[in-house]
C-alpha cells in the first residue's frame, strides 16, 4: 500500500513539474514573439518598377530586395520586374495595378504617380530645392508626410524616398542661356503637368514621351531636347545623342516606394516594419551613390564632347523671372497646407 501511495505522489510531483516547464516554455514563447524573435512569415512579394535595369529605381528595389531576404534569412522574398514588364511596358497600368491591389509593390516618380492625385507633383514646382541634401531633410519629414496622407487616399503605403535628380536640359539646336533660345524648341517632359506648363511658360513646345521612345525621337530628329538627370541620361546614352546641356537644377523629381494597401494590410507587423526599414536603407544608398555618380558623369561628358554650360546667378535669373507667374498659380494650386509641407515659399 504504502508504495503505491508512493507512486501516486512521485506521479503527481512529475505531472506538477510537467505542467510548470510547459508554462515556461509558453511563457518564453510569448516573450520571444514579443521581443520579435519568431521567423519571419514566408511570402513572396512583387514590385514593379518604370526604368531599366540600369535604372536607379531598379538598382534601388534590388538592393531592398537584398536586405529584406538577408534580415528575414530569405523567408521575405521580393521579386523586382523593371520595364513595367507586369503590365507590358505601359506605365499606367502598371501604376493602377498597385493602387487595386493587384501588384504588391511599385517604385515611380512622383509625375507618374500623379496620374492617381494631382497633388503629388506639389514637390516639383520649379525651383523649390536649392540642393539634395535640402530635397532630403524636407522629404523625410513633413513631404514624406505629407505623401504618406495623400497616398493612403489611393489605396496605397509610403515607404520611402529616393532621387530621381534634379534636372537639367540638353539640346541638338543650339546652347540654351537666356529664355529666348527655347522659343519654338520641341522638349520632351515626363507626363506631369507642372512640366507641360514649365516648357510653355518658356516658349517651348513640350512633349510628353516615354523614355522608351526618347532615344528614337532624338536620333530621327523628332524632338530637339529633352530634360533629365544625370544619372539616367547616361544610363540611355543620350550625350551621344544631344551637343548642349544646361546645368540648372530647375526641378527636383524623386521615387516614391509604395506598397498596396490591400497586401500591407494582411501582412504581419514585424514584416511590415522590415519593408518600411530596408526601403529607408535602401533608399539612402542610392541617394548617396546618386550624388557621387552624378560629379563622376558630368566629367565623362564633358571629355565625350557635351558642351556644358553652367547658368551665372543672372542668366538663372531670367528663367525664374519668366516662370515667376506659373510659381505662384502652381502654389495656389496645391494649397498652402501641400506647400507648407515642401517648405515652398
Amino acid at each position: 500500500m504504502r508504495c503505491r501511495w508512493f507512486l501516486v505522489v512521485v506521479s503527481l510531483i512529475l505531472l506538477g513539474v510537467s505542467f510548470f516547464l510547459v508554462g515556461c516554455g509558453q511563457q518564453k514563447a510569448v516573450e520571444e514573439a514579443r521581443e520579435g524573435n519568431e521567423p519571419y512569415e514566408k511570402v513572396r512579394l512583387v514590385l514593379t518598377a518604370n526604368g531599366t535595369e540600369m535604372g536607379i529605381e531598379t538598382r534601388t528595389a534590388r538592393r531592398f530586395a537584398e536586405l529584406v531576404a538577408k534580415e528575414s534569412d530569405g523567408n521575405v522574398v521580393i521579386e523586382v520586374y523593371p520595364n513595367d514588364e507586369l503590365a507590358g511596358g505601359n506605365t499606367n497600368e502598371a501604376v493602377h495595378a498597385v493602387a487595386e491591389g493587384a501588384v504588391d509593390l511599385g517604385a515611380y516618380v512622383t509625375g507618374t504617380l500623379s496620374l492617381l492625385d494631382s497633388q503629388l507633383e506639389v514637390g516639383t514646382i520649379p525651383w523649390s530645392f536649392s540642393s539634395y541634401q535640402e530635397a532630403r531633410d524636407v522629404i523625410d519629414s513633413t513631404g514624406g508626410a505629407y505623401y504618406e496622407e495623400i497616398l493612403a487616399k489611393q489605396g496605397l503605403v509610403y515607404l520611402g524616398s529616393t532621387h530621381n535628380a534634379m534636372r537639367q536640359l540638353t539640346s541638338n539646336r543650339n546652347p540654351i542661356r537666356h529664355p529666348e533660345d527655347l522659343q519654338g524648341m520641341k522638349i520632351r517632359v515626363l507626363g506631369g503637368e507642372v512640366y507641360r506648363l514649365f516648357f510653355k511658360a518658356l516658349g517651348a513646345e513640350p512633349v510628353p514621351m516615354g523614355w522608351s521612345e526618347l532615344g528614337i525621337a532624338l536620333r530621327h530628329g523628332v524632338i530637339d531636347g529633352q530634360e533629365n538627370g544625370f544619372f539616367l541620361m547616361n544610363s540611355g546614352h543620350l550625350d551621344e545623342l544631344q551637343k548642349y546641356m544646361t546645368v540648372w537644377n530647375y526641378l527636383y523629381e524623386n521615387y516614391l516606394f509604395v506598397a498596396s494597401r490591400k497586401t500591407f494590410d494582411q501582412l504581419r507587423p514585424r514584416t511590415k516594419e522590415l519593408l518600411r526599414a530596408k526601403v529607408r536603407e535602401a533608399c539612402e544608398w542610392s541617394r548617396d551613390y546618386l550624388e557621387k555618380q552624378e560629379m563622376i558623369i558630368r566629367k565623362e561628358f564633358a571629355e565625350k564632347g557635351l558642351e556644358i554650360t553652367d547658368l551665372t546667378p543672372e542668366e538663372l535669373e531670367e528663367f525664374k523671372e519668366k516662370v515667376r507667374p506659373l510659381r505662384e498659380r502652381l502654389k495656389r494650386k496645391y494649397g498652402e497646407e501641400a506647400c507648407e509641407a515642401f517648405h515652398i515659399r
